[in-house]
């Protein structure tokens, strides 16, 4: 993590609470519900579990009608949206400095599978190298207990240097 940024910089903009009946698990969710990511709805987040490694970071999303196409699957455009999101929210999980005001610089993902409306979907992020500035980062989407993947993607990540960061209130 970050020395020079205060560890609870995202509270100022995401709730970040522990899910009920799940205590592994924490609400990731934006504070101003007219952001992009309020779209996406509540995503859940964790650091490994289940088998897997403990640096890597999970994240959970739960498809509604609005994020559908044509073909009552879920649309490309929603996949690309919580990938890229689900991205921020492992940076926050496996504390890799204040996600939000960071940005992403580049994002290939690779659709393998229709992701169905009637399970959740999981973002499973590897950071595979970390610099001063910059996060590289790769992983699956799988979606249900069956874990079937859907997508790959890999990422870059652009940190938020401190004197960029505004105090949370």
């Amino acid at each position: 993590m970050q020395d020079d940024v205060p560890s609870d910089q995202d509270d100022h903009w995401f709730v970040n609470e522990p899910v009920s009946g799940h205590p592994d698990w924490s609400i990731w969710a934006p504070r101003d519900k007219e952001n992009y990511n309020a779209f996406l709805g509540i995503m859940h987040v964790r650091a490994g579990g289940d088998g897997l490694p403990g640096d890597m970071g999970r994240v959970r999303m739960f498809p509604e009608k609005r994020h559908r196409n044509l073909g009552d699957v879920l649309h490309g455009g929603t996949m690309m949206g919580f990938i890229d999101c689900a991205l921020f929210g492992a940076m926050r999980i496996l504390q890799l400095g204040p996600a939000a005001p960071s940005v992403t610089v580049e994002l290939q993902t690779q659709f393998v599978g229709a992701a169905q409306m009637d399970q959740f979907l999981e973002a499973r992020v590897d950071v595979t190298k970390e610099t001063g500035s910059m996060l590289f980062m790769r992983g699956l989407v799988v979606q249900g207990d069956n874990a079937i993947t859907v997508a790959s993607f890999s990422a870059i990540i652009k940190k938020a240097r401190p004197k960029h960061i505004k105090s949370g209130a």
